[in-house]
């Protein structure tokens, strides 16, 4: 069996954390977990590495079925995984020795303890290497199908948004999914804050970049360990520019009663917090006492204390006293269809029948948080999803009818139009009971 140490820590790095989001862990806790032990340019591999099979890993898989006229479903994980990692290199990462992706893929089957399918995997990638033209898409008639081939995408997601937006939205939206999104954060506290910070960045040779999506949040790219530095020691928060936005969406005043339904794991909500001046109170609730945790730890290094951390289940009957809040805020558990750039595993997880089930959901919740709202109020859904049922159709149910409650506006971002996540946000007013 192969010496560990022969492998390069970014490859076994990768490996072991596909294995793990193979069996239901989600590769940004598992990339942020192994970071500290890895040096710089192996964190950035792996990095690449993770993202870019999960990103492409529909289309790996039709290449490894074409070389080795197998069903994907017949290989064992491991050995699968190992292919992948392989081909990705082969195919996307052009700086990298086709010796080197080669051989560690073997390497890393024997890490496996699966000695047996070496030969297999070797041929099969220096197959790829000789055969570098081959495009699974070529043959490929159907529109929709030719579609998720080339953009690695279950063929349900491609047909589902194709109906809603068109092809070509669907086509762009997905392309964009294929995309490193932009690393974006938002400067903690004071504009003095921001003055400092921007310095240590720019001086650290980042390149900054204000966002056209949220005001004061910005784009950067470069020294990440300042960025971590800075993160650690809650100077900023990173945080997608979209998801920025709903807070400033919310925008709570000093003195009102802000209701969070779906808190965790809190960057809206300390968001929230922190743009009142910490002068607004904040309900944080969550069903989640491990996540709520996350929520405490930023309110401490944030130095945040108008957040009232609270457990409750948002589908069920508050213990609050109706019409008692200002604002209320559903920013709902969905199925993250905007985020597939971030969670790209979210594409190969999802089923048709998860949608229907999350909207039902967040119906349940809008309808108590429906119940929170004081005259003169205002009530925000948002979501980090794309589907209608989950966005359109949930408010449609719920407020149909409800003259009460006045929609002032709607607000979609997309990946591929503002290159920020896909988030669909919709505030209305409450008038006189």
């Amino acid at each position: 069996m192969a010496k560990v140490k022969e492998i390069s820590p970014a490859r076994l790095a990768a490996f072991n954390i596909l294995q793990q989001v193979e069996t239901g862990a989600f590769s940004s806790v598992l990339l942020a977990a192994e970071e500290p032990h890895l040096q710089p340019t192996d964190r950035a591999l792996c990095h690449e590495l993770v993202l870019g099979v999960l990103r492409w890993q529909g289309y790996l898989d039709k290449i490894i079925e074409h070389f080795s006229k197998r069903s994907i479903a017949s290989l064992d994980p491991a050995v699968r995984i190992a292919l992948q990692l392989g081909l990705y290199q082969l195919r996307f990462l052009t700086r990298i020795p086709a010796s080197a992706a080669v051989n560690e893929s073997v390497s890393l089957v024997r890490v496996a303890r699966l000695t047996s399918a070496t030969a297999f995997v070797n041929a099969l990638l220096r197959r790829a290497v000789r055969e570098a033209e081959y495009d699974p898409a070529a043959a490929v008639s159907d529109p929709l199908e030719k579609i998720a081939v080339q953009t690695s995408h279950p063929r349900w997601l491609i047909e589902r948004w194709a109906t809603a937006f068109g092809v070509a939205e669907a086509e762009a939206f997905a392309q964009a999914n294929n995309v490193m999104p932009p690393t974006a954060f938002r400067v903690v506290g004071t504009k003095a804050n921001e003055s400092k910070v921007l310095a240590k960045l720019s001086v650290a040779g980042a390149t900054l970049q204000s966002s056209d999506v949220a005001q004061g949040a910005w784009r950067v790219s470069g020294s990440t360990s300042v960025l971590r530095e800075l993160s650690t020691a809650g100077e900023i928060y990173l945080q997608d520019e979209a998801s920025q936005l709903v807070a400033q969406v919310v925008d709570a005043k000093p003195g009102e009663r802000v209701l969070d339904l779906c808190a965790a794991p809190g960057g809206k909500t300390t968001q929230i917090a922190d743009l009142s001046g910490d002068r607004a109170l904040i309900v944080a609730g969550d069903i989640s006492a491990t996540r709520m945790n996350t929520i405490l730890t930023t309110m401490r290094l944030h130095e945040l204390k108008s957040i009232k951390p609270t457990l409750l289940d948002a589908t069920e009957q508050l213990s609050f006293a109706p019409r008692s809040f200002d604002k209320v805020l559903v920013d709902a558990p969905c199925s993250g269809t905007g985020t597939l750039r971030r969670n790209p595993e979210i594409r190969w997880r999802l089923s048709p029948a998860d949608i229907p089930t999350l909207a039902e959901q967040q119906k349940r919740i809008l309808r108590r948080a429906v119940e929170m709202v004081k005259p003169g109020g205002h009530l925000i859904y948002s979501t980090c999803s794309v589907e209608h049922d989950e966005n359109e159709q949930v408010i449609q149910d719920v407020l149909a009818g409800d003259a009460r409650f006045r929609p002032l506006n709607t607000i979609r971002t997309w990946p591929h139009r503002e290159g920020s996540d896909g988030f669909f946000i919709a505030v209305f007013k409450l008038g006189s009971l």
